[in-house]
């Protein structure tokens, strides 16, 4: 039986506060959204499972345009609901084996140069509207939080290869600001 998650968020919608976090980064630090409030936008991008394949290729977009999302006034991170040791190696990771057999192929990638949040408890998650609970882990949505710490946009229809692409459309659209 093929699961559908919603289409659109129904916890958090945009103009809602953001619900606060505190997740361990693979940065080795603690992430507070609280402690983002009042100084720059913060995008969370929740994504399935470290070392599938759309998340590996929407990690690939983000480390390789990172330079160019690191020039507007925005923190960014993605998160998901698994152990931080599993978010930890697939940030450092510079390749990805995906498949099996005939059909294994080897995605390279650079490292994250971007904290990667984790949410074992899966509390964060349920709070954003993102816990898939049939299969476990979290729906590939974007959040966009302004500096007030409102939900500005939300994207439930992320491509994962041109997720840093999308992702600066939408802070331009956001007229979030310049560094």
């Amino acid at each position: 039986m093929l699961f559908r998650s919603p289409a659109v968020p129904t916890v958090v919608k945009v103009g809602d506060m953001a619900p606060d976090f505190t997740l361990q980064g693979t940065d080795g630090k603690t992430h507070k959204l609280s402690e983002y409030r009042g100084k720059e936008t913060v995008v969370l991008a929740w994504f399935p499972k470290a070392f599938t394949q759309g998340c590996t290729i929407e990690c690939k977009s983000l480390a390789e345009n990172g330079d160019k999302i690191k020039k507007y006034q925005v923190t960014y991170f993605m998160a998901s609901v698994d152990p931080l040791e599993d978010n930890v190696k697939f940030a450092k990771a510079t390749s990805v084996t995906l498949g099996q057999g005939a059909n294994q192929q080897v995605v390279e990638k650079k490292e994250a140069d971007f904290p990667m949040l984790s949410d074992p408890t899966k509390e964060t998650a349920k709070a954003y509207g993102v816990l898939n609970e049939q299969r476990g882990f979290a729906n590939r949505w974007t959040f966009y939080i302004d500096k007030a710490g409102k939900v500005a946009a939300i994207d439930t229809t992320v491509r994962p290869a041109s997720s840093a692409e999308d992702m600066l459309t939408k802070l331009t659209e956001l007229k979030v600001g310049m560094r």
